[in-house]
Formats: C-alpha cells, structure tokens, sequence
C-alpha cells in the first residue's frame, strides 16, 4: 500500500551525518559499525527501504536551525545551531542542492504544484481494488521517490522578502520553529509566542501559497499563528498530549483547532512521543511497539469523528535509530505493519488507505487547488 509519510529529515542524513541514502539500511549500518554516537549504525531509512515500504511521497526537510545550540538542553539531539542565520541559510541551500542532484540523477521528483503530483501518482498508486502484480511490484524498486520540501524551523528565511524566492525554489512548507527559539517564535520547550518578525513572515507565506506546519510551536506561538495565518496548516509529525503528557505533544484542544482548519497530523515514531515517561538514554523499547502508532491515529480519528486528518509522519532517523522506535520496527519498510493494526480495530479499507495515503493527498491537492 503507498505511503505518504509527512516528515523525514533526508538531506540532515546525508550531508550531516554522510550516509548515502542510495545504499541499504543494512550497508549503511555495516559502514557505521562501532561508531558510539547516538543512532549510528541503526538508521532505518534508505531509498531502497523507502521503495521496498512504498514510501513513495514524503515531506523531506531543509533544517538549519541558527543560535544556541540545542545540544545544551538536548544533548542526545546532538542539533547545533549555526553561528549566524545567513550561515543556516547556506546550509538550507545546500541540502536543496542534494535534492536537486538527486533529482537530475532520478532518484528524487520534486514535487510543488498539483499536476505534478497527479503525474507522481499515477507510478505509485496501486489499481483500485486491487493489489499489484509481480511487475509493477518490481519497477517501484527504481521508481523516483516524491519529495515536498518543508523547512523545520524558518531561520534560513532572512526576511519575509525572501519567502518568495524560496517559494520559486521549490519550498512548499514552513514550521516557524524548532527546538527553542527562532528568528520568529518559540518552540514547543519555551514559553513565549511570535516574536516580532513573526506576523511579517506569515503575511509573506501567505501571500505566495505556502503551508504553515504547526509542530514544535510553543502553545503561545500555535494559537498566536492560527489567528494571524490565514492559509493552510498542518502537522507533520505530531503526537497527542492526552496519551503522552509533554509540552512537544499537542492537547486534544489543539488537535481540533487543526482539524478545524481542514488540517492533517501526522504521527510521529519518535519513542519517547510514544510511550509515557521515556527517558533518553536511559528508557529501552522492549515495551512498545507499533501498537503505540495506532493508538496514536485513533486519538486523533475519535477527536475528529472520522478518518479524515490522521496520517503518518514518521520522523525516522531524525536524530536516532532503531533503538528509540518501536521494537517491531526494523527499517521504514516496516511501517507496512500498520495497515494491519487499524484494520484489527475496526478501520474500513477506505479509512486505511487515508490515514496511509489518502489523508495527505487529498490535503495538498485542496492546498495547490487540484480538488475543489
């Protein structure tokens, strides 16, 4: 079944932590045998991995976060912020530039508008009803990956001047924070909301198309966009506070504030978003497993009284391996297993298909006007 997965962090693996995505998992972790830094040698996501899951669609990410480093309150995130915003920016641009090679190589299809879109489908969605034969099976195995480009955290932005050049560029999604505090607001482990040029750069993604995404917003800064964004918004990778009580998790009252704008929330795979009281480094995952995922797309299914907004939003390899996943998962191939699981509890096939697929589809074809 195609999946959409609404955040991997790509081109952070690739120029940051030097793995060549086009390799396996498996050759990556050979390579990386007896490396001691967190999540080396048990990364879970590979093109080939993505295309034997059919993964066929994510959200990849330019992230270049600028100011104090992260590592000083996180330090198994291991995030350091740059020195300057004009550095994080030519940071941004270079993980651009890898997905524009891997783009010309055919390994990658950017994808920004909705006739580009329809034209990725039509390789990756499987004939309705039915499953996919032997040799439609096989060609996924070089087929192109689709790629939205989001930006976690907007530092590389300058200016709101410059939202549309990054527009032109290919940009198609902003979060206006990460950990801490950006340029423009507060993220989720501070208190405090829009900082001065947040207004300024919202009116400026509004004005060229772009989607806002709401994760790692600090709830001042959350409330503080919704009002002043008038555009589309979304979740990418987002879990919920009523199963795990943590400031990085949304409430039930946020979660409906999305769904209230037509929005989609992505579950995250992250373990310590899964399982209440996780402790990095000290915490093990022998108790989770995908179950963890299910409940946390059945929350926001119940919430909004359908199928309509839950989807996946893995986060996978975001700065850790395997070892802070849910145990049943080895690689992203595995995210297979949870068709199964909603279908346990009761889910439809149609339901299925849209936390899957569907859900995020429907959201950026209404968001680039392919649907009405």
């Amino acid at each position: 079944m195609l999946v959409v997965d609404g955040h991997l962090d790509l081109a952070m693996n690739a120029l940051h932590w030097n793995r060549d995505l086009t390799r396996s998992v498996v050759e990556t972790r050979r390579a990386e045998a007896g490396m001691t830094e967190k999540g080396r040698a048990l990364g879970t996501v590979a093109f080939p991995e993505m295309r034997a899951g059919e993964v066929g669609l994510c959200m990849a990410t330019l992230i270049a976060r600028a100011g104090a480093s992260v590592a000083a309150r996180t330090p198994t995130l291991r995030l350091s912020g740059y020195a300057s915003r004009e550095i994080a920016s030519a940071v941004a641009h270079g993980q651009l530039a890898y997905y524009r090679i891997l783009e010309r190589q055919g390994q990658v299809r950017l994808i920004g508008d909705a006739p580009a879109l329809a034209e990725h489908l039509r390789s990756w969605q499987e004939p309705e009803g039915a499953g996919r034969s032997v040799a439609q099976a096989a060609s996924l195995m070089s087929a192109p990956l689709g790629l939205i480009l989001s930006m976690e955290g907007a530092d590389p932005i300058l200016s709101p001047d410059d939202a549309f050049a990054w527009w032109e560029k290919g940009l198609r999604v902003v979060s206006l924070s990460h950990y801490g505090m950006s340029a423009y607001a507060h993220g989720h482990d501070m208190e405090g909301g829009l900082l001065p040029g947040g207004r300024p750069l919202l009116n400026a993604l509004a004005a060229c198309g772009m989607i806002v995404d709401l994760t790692h917003l600090s709830d001042q800064s959350f409330w503080e966009v919704l009002e002043a964004f008038p555009g589309r918004v979304c979740a990418s990778h987002q879990n919920a506070r009523a199963l795990v009580p943590d400031c990085r998790q949304f409430s039930d009252e946020q979660i409906r504030a999305v769904i209230a704008r037509g929005g989609v929330l992505g579950a995250a795979l992250d373990a310590w978003m899964l399982q209440p009281g996780w402790i990095r480094g000290v915490t093990t995952n022998e108790n989770l497993t995908l179950e963890a995922v299910a409940d946390q797309i059945d929350h926001v299914c119940q919430l909004a009284g359908n199928a309509r907004h839950a989807a996946i939003g893995t986060d996978l390899d975001g700065g850790y391996g395997k070892e802070q996943t849910p145990r049943d998962l080895d690689t992203i191939a595995d995210i297979q297993k949870i068709p199964d699981l909603l279908r346990r509890r009761g889910y439809s096939e149609a339901d299925v298909r849209a936390v899957m697929h569907g859900n995020w589809i429907r959201f950026f074809q209404e968001a680039w006007g392919g649907v009405k």
